[in-house]
């Protein structure tokens, strides 16, 4: 079967506010660089991807904007401004029909080739039914697909899986290491260090030594 290319939904938040709890992570970087270069980095293996069509970025950071225009996205600024969800809702909502995927800007370690896998899966999968990866933990969610026609329909945030599971979409099943490593303390940022980094983000890790995790 021909893998149809498919519109990925990207929300980044303003860089001020995005990834709190990786505040300090890097001694001596600025936190909106290590937010920016994260989502950059999601973003690069994103449109590297050969299953992707298009990448839509929603936003209202201008930072973040001017790169990933520079990158290839479309950028739509955040309309609804009414979080996370919203967000995914407003881009996929802007995307042309077909298939349609949301994912976190957070994954800095992605490979383009894992995207494609995972999104060849779920194009596969029963049809109608949306899927969703969790992340490495299991408690939250890296991705979330859904066929013509059937709304995106996402729950991120925190117990995200559950939710997910709860509203009807299933799990996806695979190895895809580099996609659900998502990065939010600086325990995970050395845990994507380890599988390998997009360059803008390794850049600032080996300028920056990542704080010891607490405990």
């Amino acid at each position: 079967m021909t893998q149809p290319r498919w519109a990925v939904v990207v929300p980044v938040k303003r860089l001020a506010v995005a990834k709190s709890r990786l505040r300090g992570a890097l001694p001596g970087v600025p936190h909106e660089e290590l937010a920016l270069a994260l989502a950059c980095d999601t973003l690069r293996a994103v449109l590297a991807c050969p299953a992707v069509a298009e990448a839509l970025v929603v936003t209202d950071d201008a930072r973040v904007a001017t790169a990933a225009r520079a990158g290839g996205a479309r950028v739509l600024p955040d309309e609804p401004d009414a979080g996370l969800n919203a967000a995914f809702r407003h881009g996929a909502a802007s995307a042309a029909g077909g298939w349609v995927a949301g994912i976190t800007a957070d994954l800095p370690a992605l490979r383009p080739a894992e995207l494609a896998g995972a999104l060849l899966a779920a194009q596969n999968s029963r049809p109608g039914v949306r899927r969703f990866l969790p992340d490495a933990p299991g408690g939250g969610t890296v991705l979330l697909t859904a066929g013509p026609g059937v709304p995106l329909d996402p729950r991120f945030g925190v117990g995200s899986a559950v939710a997910h599971a709860a509203s009807g979409a299933l799990p996806l099943e695979g190895d895809w290491p580099s996609l659900r490593r998502d990065v939010d303390t600086a325990a995970d940022l050395v845990a994507a260090a380890r599988l390998g980094l997009g360059p803008r983000t390794a850049a600032l890790v080996a300028a920056g030594r990542p704080a010891r995790a607490a405990g």
